[in-house]
């Protein structure tokens, strides 16, 4: 069974008798193990497994506490978890616990499976006699020790402050571990399990607490929010308020308090690397690399044209001389000289010359002006009676091909006057703009508001009159006046015809009928959404609040542009506020994150009233010593909480006093190891042999002494 990350191994395991107790405080955070009568336990590990697989021979590998990060490279961890042998403060996955029992006695310096010492191993107050008959019989079968005591990790606790003098015989111990939190009376030194209470809240759900309401708080850094950093920021800024309520009232308030009551955790930020400006020189050459490729792109460019010019030039005096040949041929043997050249005719010859030349124009840079000076039509004005056949076809190609070609110059001078004119608006334009910007703004505004209510009620006016023309409404009013007028028009010359002798036309205002009863109803609508784009064109260009709403047909007023910031390192900076006493707030309002349980102040009042209820003198002795102990209790501000808390429910005047253990997290191992090296420990031990003899029964009844 291989192990990855393993402490330093102890090497003076054979030096101790075999009388000397191995003392072990199995507690659900950490596992403790060291040798009786010592100060300090010689192993102290996360109480975990974790079976990951390695990346190259797949085998799996067993890691018992912490682990490297440099080793855990190498393995892969995506499909296994840490995994405790504990469900709450009950052993119930023997499994692991025997791995960790493993790497324990492993590192203590144990050879083999054998352990030839007697074990003190520290349980929960009441822990079911399931799971102690399933240790016992692991210690037992596994690894043969020879005396086997059961003994409550508070307990152990609390005696070891008595022998300090931090506490009385009688009073309460406060034990708050990971997942569960006790409270157990003291009477005469010995703990009353009758009266006992226990919550299933601990430190575990106040840093997963704190770790869900920093995850919802900044949902951008959930990756950097593990449990284990949570953990350390728990024991570092976290604190129990003495007043809740006035605590978070200060809060929302925005106090000055309440900032200095903040802190900051600051992520991992790399700075942006600054670009530095070129100099002169890096500028200079940048330039001339830029003019030498530019240089080398004309060369290859002008190569290109030249020996496309030489290509085309060929091919058309190929296609002269096929010309000049065709005219040397009979008339029939004209067809059998064209299927050899791959023409179907004469006139796919004269286009395909036609084709080469106007290419080799455009390869040349030849304007179509020159084109149309150096070309000729010999035969446009020449009658058609004097003509044969072909010079007739002739004279029509040339005929369409002079019109094409003054239609083309036709066509590049309207476009040419179009934006001379358009040039001169926007000249006109920017002129008004300058004399007076805000005027001019003004009135661009107006007359783009005036444009966009014109095309939109035309085309409402189209809308209603498609659906009033599908729909059940009387004629006379889905006609709107201009078609009531053409109506009216149409009517008046139908009834007219056939009165008399028919004038019509003899004035000129006769023929502006047509005009009225063929206009379109969408006259000029045109030219207002051609005016309408290019008043939007020029808002955009010189009014940065309006942006475009194309639906709409209109603009829309933004008061901010939402630009691009780069992430600075306050970005990486997560501020913990209220989370510094809302999370430990849990431990004395378990409701708040849905569990229906007592409090730590709640649990106090229950144990002293079912102890008072046997004797009534106890209380005041009770109170004068509460002990806190166990990982939770480190919280600042704990002692005063619990004072302030008890003091309302207890008589007016009545002696409160609450203490936390010298070292709440190690008090309850070196109890435990002071009462091992005590004479009187052989006597609360049993064998293998009793276990044999009186099995898990004998158990059931089996109750330590502390005294």
């Amino acid at each position: 069974m291989p192990f990855v990350s393993r402490p330093q191994r102890q090497h003076d395991y054979n030096m101790f008798p075999s009388n000397c107790p191995i003392v072990i405080d199995n507690g659900a955070s950490n596992f403790r193990i060291g040798w009786a009568g010592e100060c300090d336990p010689r192993l102290s590990f996360r109480n975990v497994v974790h079976r990951p697989r390695h990346k190259t021979t797949g085998e799996t590998v067993t890691i018992v506490g912490d682990h490297d990060p440099a080793v855990m490279k190498y393995f892969d961890c995506t499909r296994s978890q840490h995994r405790s042998a504990f469900d709450y403060n009950v052993v119930y996955q023997f499994e692991n616990m025997e791995y960790i029992l493993d790497y324990g006695f492993e590192r203590m310096g144990a050879y083999g499976s054998q352990v030839d010492h007697p074990i003190l191993i520290t349980e929960c107050a009441c822990n079911p006699v399931q799971s102690r008959s399933k240790m016992a019989e692991l210690l037992f079968e596994s690894y043969g020790v020879p005396s086997l005591a059961f003994g409550v990790d508070a307990a152990f606790s609390y005696k070891f402050n008595e022998q300090l003098g931090i506490c009385n015989k009688d009073g309460l111990a406060i034990c708050s571990g990971l997942n569960t939190s006790h409270v157990i009376p003291f009477v005469g030194g010995e703990p009353l399990f009758e009266a006992c209470c226990r919550t299933n809240i601990g430190g575990y759900h106040v840093s997963e607490y704190l770790k869900q309401l920093l995850s919802l708080k900044y949902p951008y850094h959930m990756s950097s929010i593990t449990l284990d950093k949570v953990e350390d920021l728990k024991m570092e800024h976290c604190y129990v308020a003495l007043d809740y309520g006035s605590e978070v009232r200060l809060f929302q308030n925005g106090a000055k308090e309440a900032e200095e009551k903040t802190r900051c955790w600051q992520l991992l930020w790399v700075r942006p690397p600054v670009e530095a400006l070129p100099s002169e020189e890096e500028k200079a050459r940048k330039a001339a690399n830029r003019e030498k490729a530019a240089q080398r792109l004309k060369e290859m460019a002008a190569l290109k044209r030249s020996s496309r010019i030489t290509d085309l030039e060929n091919e058309l005096q190929g296609l002269e001389f096929l010309l000049q040949q065709l005219g040397n041929v009979q008339e029939n043997n004209v067809e059998s000289f064209l299927s050899q050249t791959g023409y179907v005719s004469k006139q796919e010859i004269d286009a395909a010359i036609v084709r080469v030349t106007q290419s080799l124009r455009k390869a040349k840079g030849e304007s179509p002006e020159m084109k149309e000076k150096t070309e000729q039509y010999p035969l446009i004005d020449v009658p058609d009676s004097i003509l044969s056949p072909e010079q007739i076809k002739e004279k029509q190609r040339q005929a369409f091909s002079k019109n094409m070609s003054e239609g083309r110059v036709r066509a590049q001078q309207k476009r040419f006057d179009e934006e001379l004119q358009r040039e001169k608006q926007n000249q006109q334009d920017e002129e008004k703009r300058l004399e007076n910007p805000e005027l001019y703004l003004e009135q661009l505004r107006a007359k783009h508001r005036e444009l966009t209510e014109k095309v939109e009620q035309r085309k409402r006016l189209k809308t209603n009159d498609n659906q009033n023309l599908s729909g059940g409404v009387g004629r006379g009013e889905r006609l709107n006046a201009a078609k009531k007028e053409k109506m009216r028009l149409l009517t008046t010359a139908a009834f007219d015809k056939g009165k008399g002798e028919d004038t019509f036309g003899a004035r000129d205002e006769d023929w502006q009928v047509y005009t009225v009863m063929g206009g379109n109803d969408d006259e000029g609508s045109d030219w207002d959404e051609a005016e309408l784009t290019r008043i939007s064109s020029r808002l955009q260009d010189i009014d940065p609040t309006f942006v475009a709403n194309p639906e709409a047909g209109s603009f829309q007023t933004i008061t901010e542009i939402p630009k691009f910031r780069p992430l600075t390192e306050e970005d990486f900076q997560i501020a913990i506020g209220v989370e510094r006493f809302r999370c430990p707030e849990v431990l004395f309002q378990p409701n708040m994150i849905g569990v229906d349980q007592a409090g730590l102040d709640e649990m106090c009042g229950i144990s002293i009233r079912r102890l008072s209820s046997k004797n009534h003198t106890l209380e005041e002795r009770m109170t004068s010593s509460i002990l806190m102990t166990g990982g939770s209790c480190l919280f600042p501000g704990m002692a005063e909480r619990l004072e302030t808390d008890i003091r309302k429910i207890r008589p007016f005047g009545a002696s409160i006093k609450v203490l936390r253990a010298s070292d709440p997290i190690l008090d309850a191992w070196r109890g435990a190891a002071t009462y091992a090296a005590a004479p009187q420990f052989s006597m609360q031990t049993f064998s293998k042999q009793d276990y044999y003899e009186k099995g898990e029964d004998w158990l059931r009844g089996y109750r330590f002494s502390y005294t």
